[in-house]
């Protein structure tokens, strides 16, 4: 793929390692995670190698502030003080601490150090709450540790399963309404540009978005730059918010502290974010380095490539609006229309072929 000069590969038995020899090997400029388990696999490297870490702060942010954008239940806490609206939400020490929470409405549960809507599960009953909880709070048993490092090529795997600090179970109220997510770019606690939409079509109830509709909420905006300059960010961030159903108002609900799937979007409306980064740490202006933007203004629809396809040919929303494809990349377009790397080794093929496979699930709001 053009622009891509060097990969570094992961290695399962020592991933960590792995990242450390590659920030090493790289000498970069700036690190930019796509990934929540490179971000806390950063911050690691932060506490155990005092060499890296003037490159880790100069790509994340002070390391004062990594505790907290770890921890969802001390993010939305810090992000109430400074005047933005979140759910009511509770850090679950034991299955005592479900009876103080009202059980008679929806609520959310959340395990921390997941991502993409895993280790979410909505529950709508102290009995659902009760079983969620028990399963999320559960040590991942090395079944499954070898099942994600084999079967699912999850690098990682083995390196979340020996971490110490194990993830801790939240409950947060249910918002009824529609998800928006932003994405922005700051530089030393100033944000640079956002890009915010609401989400049309997603993976499941708490999964990601496949078809999205571009937006200006001015909260949303607001409240970016109230986080920005609490944990002075540096890169790019994504910010997950509901929309509430009868009001319109914006509750954030997540902080993803990497970039998300709206980082590569040049949007005629909203700008270029990684053209604002990039102007940032070259000192220029981003009109000298930004690349024509694609004209998707206030109320366009985009369908994520491949994500709106694979998941839902037949939708709708695929007729119309803007099909983020990139086609300048036409081997990167072949590649990306098969079948995951992972799905295509031979024990992955093994495995699903002796499980009972589960349909899709797509959620319209």
């Amino acid at each position: 793929m053009e622009g891509v000069k060097t990969v570094y590969l992961y290695r399962g038995l020592d991933s960590l390692g792995a990242l450390k020899d590659a920030i090493h090997a790289s000498n970069p400029t700036l690190i930019v995670p796509c990934d929540d388990g490179v971000v806390w696999q950063l911050h690691e490297l932060h506490d155990r190698n005092p060499e890296l870490r003037p490159i880790i702060e100069h790509s994340l942010g002070p390391a004062g502030t990594y505790p907290t954008i770890r921890n969802r239940n001390a993010l939305l806490d810090s992000a109430r003080e400074i005047g933005i609206r979140v759910p009511a939400t509770q850090t679950l020490s034991s299955e005592d601490d479900l009876k103080r929470w009202p059980l008679d409405a929806p609520a959310v549960l959340k395990l921390d150090g997941t991502w993409g809507g895993s280790g979410v599960v909505i529950v709508r009953s102290p009995d659902e709450a009760v079983s969620a909880f028990r399963r999320l709070s559960k040590p991942m048993g090395t079944g499954v540790v070898w099942k994600r490092w084999l079967v699912n090529r999850d690098a990682l795997a083995l390196w979340s399963w020996r971490r110490l600090d194990r993830p801790s179970v939240s409950i947060q109220e249910y918002i009824p309404g529609r998800p928006a997510n932003a994405m922005i770019a700051s530089w030393k606690g100033e944000v640079l540009g956002i890009v915010t939409v609401e989400v049309l079509t997603a993976q499941g109830a708490t999964g990601a978005a496949t078809v999205v509709r571009v937006i200006r909420n001015e909260e949303i905006e607001q409240a970016a730059s109230l986080l920005a300059r609490k944990f002075e960010f540096t890169g790019f961030h994504g910010l997950d918010f509901m929309l509430e159903e009868k009001t319109g108002a914006p509750y954030l609900i997540e902080l993803n502290p990497r970039c998300t799937q709206l980082g590569h979007l040049r949007l005629s409306s909203q700008g270029d974010l990684a053209g604002k980064i990039s102007a940032a740490l070259i000192g220029k202006s981003e009109t000298d380095i930004a690349s024509e933007p694609v004209d998707c203004a206030p109320g366009s629809t985009i369908a994520f490539f491949p994500q709106a396809f694979a998941w839902n040919p037949k939708s709708l929303y695929l007729r119309s609006g803007y099909h983020d494809v990139p086609w300048e990349e036409s081997a990167l377009v072949r590649e990306l229309l098969r079948t995951s790397w992972p799905e295509r080794q031979l024990l992955n093929r093994i495995y699903h072929h002796f499980r009972v496979p589960k349909r899709p699930e797509e959620m319209e709001f």
